[in-house]
């Protein structure tokens, strides 16, 4: 009997036994076939004092150009001017062969010689008939027609002159010269070939100091500056910052000087313009400017990465890592960029913990395995955020393109333009805090001497 129930016991020890380890190679299969949590990097979301400015892209151009044209029809016997090179008005450009020019001139002078020698002979006649006609010698008819052949000599004269001078003038006209100071362009027309008055294009001519820079905003951005004009009420002209296509930032200065009187309907924008010196020579009309005005107030906003952004259709979002490190969908509006950070306007408070790096390896709900930087620091490996196709995923899909088309993350106003921000340096912006794009005169919104 105690034999057979130490056997029942070691039996039941060894089932046991076996279920127990049965247990444990299956926890660990299983824990084995779980996947890793994905790794990812978070910072959190800082606030800062910014002030934002709109950005626009457009070219250069010349306050004057001028096509030049012959004013009398000749010859071309020289060409005075190195192609491309600058000139100062008055220079001499073009020569016509002024011989047929010398020769009406000095026809035209003979004749004026010779009316002035009929018109001194109808004065004399004219002389003796009144002392005739005192003494009743002559009749009143004779006496008038002196007195007619008189005024006809004056009018002779008068009409030698001017055909004097007109001569005198096409003469001077075949020195072609510079009507302003700038660079020209090439010879259009070479020694011995024939030019007609008027109408032959020579060569064009550009000034270079000062220069324009002209630009496109739409209707947001025109709506915009007429409230700040109107708020504000600023006399002077409205600062303008200007980079080129090689510069990163905006060295240059200039200042609003036209706005157009209307928007055009075919694109929704309105024509604007900036005055910038050019003594250096380092703007030429045509080249390609990055311009940015002074938007708002300086004020605190939230900034992030512009990495932890993902597009989902025409929705931006951020995942918020929050309590037990999951990951949570969270649609933001963005603002403008500030020192590599993008503003958020709404969507995301400062302090939030989100994923700046590893977008493409979490779902909504999902735990992560976190990696805490600060925000701002580059991410590791450089990824990008991805971006899912819609409307808006394009670099400047509305309104006004991106500069060099370098960023692919439009912000919520790229139908009007970029915006920027500047966080504060210790100076003020230029122009004082708020800038305004419209320049106002009475009633008038779009005066083009003002400031926008």
């Amino acid at each position: 009997m105690r034999h057979s129930l130490s056997i029942s016991l070691v039996l039941l020890g060894i089932v046991s036994a076996a279920a127990l380890g049965g247990c444990a190679r299956n926890e660990a299969a299983e824990q084995k076939a779980m996947p890793p949590l994905p790794q990812v990097t978070v910072a959190a979301a800082i606030s800062r004092k910014v002030t934002e400015f709109d950005e626009f892209t457009g070219r250069f151009e010349a306050v004057e150009r001028v096509e030049v044209r012959p004013r009398v029809s000749g010859y071309i016997s020289s060409v005075n001017f190195k192609d491309g090179s600058e000139v100062k008005k008055g220079d001499v450009l073009f020569v016509i062969d002024p011989r047929p020019n010398v020769a009406e001139r000095d026809k035209a002078r003979a004749q004026l010689a010779q009316a002035r020698s009929q018109l001194i002979l109808a004065r004399s006649e004219r002389d003796r008939a009144t002392r005739l006609l005192a003494q009743h010698a002559i009749s009143q008819e004779e006496f008038d027609t002196r007195t007619s052949g008189l005024e006809q000599g004056q009018a002779n004269v008068e009409a030698a002159q001017a055909a004097l001078d007109a001569a005198t003038l096409n003469l001077d006209f075949t020195r072609v010269t510079a009507p302003i100071s700038g660079r020209i362009s090439r010879a259009l027309v070479t020694s011995g070939n024939f030019v007609t008055n008027g109408q032959t294009l020579l060569t064009t001519l550009v000034s270079l100091d000062p220069i324009y820079v002209s630009f496109d905003g739409d209707e947001k951005v025109y709506l915009k500056y007429t409230k700040l004009s109107r708020d504000g009420a600023q006399g002077a002209r409205n600062p303008v910052q200007v980079g080129l296509a090689d510069e990163s930032g905006y060295p240059h200065q200039g200042v609003m000087v036209f706005v157009d009187n209307a928007l055009d309907p075919a694109t929704g924008t309105i024509r604007s313009r900036a005055l910038l010196d050019n003594r250096d020579r380092l703007f030429t009309p045509g080249l390609f400017a990055r311009l940015r005005l002074l938007g708002a107030h300086e004020h605190e906003a939230v900034l992030i990465n512009d990495s932890a952004v993902g597009t989902d259709q025409t929705v931006r979002y951020v995942l918020v890592v929050g309590a037990g490190n999951k990951a949570e969908y969270r649609p933001v509006q963005l603002g403008p960029v500030v020192d590599g950070l993008r503003v958020v306007e709404s969507g995301l408070a400062s302090g939030e913990t989100i994923v700046v790096n590893g977008l493409q390896r979490v779902r909504p709900g999902a735990q992560v395995q976190p990696q805490r930087v600060a925000m701002g620091e580059p991410p590791p490996g450089g990824e990008r955020p991805v971006r899912m196709a819609g409307p808006e995923a394009r670099p400047g899909a509305r309104g006004m393109p991106r500069a060099g088309g370098q960023d692919d993350h439009p912000g919520p106003d790229a139908e009007h333009g970029m915006r920027s921000v500047r966080a504060p340096s210790g100076e003020p912006p230029p122009g004082g805090e708020r800038a305004t794009l419209l320049a106002r005169n009475g009633s008038s919104a779009t005066d083009s001497g003002a400031h926008p």
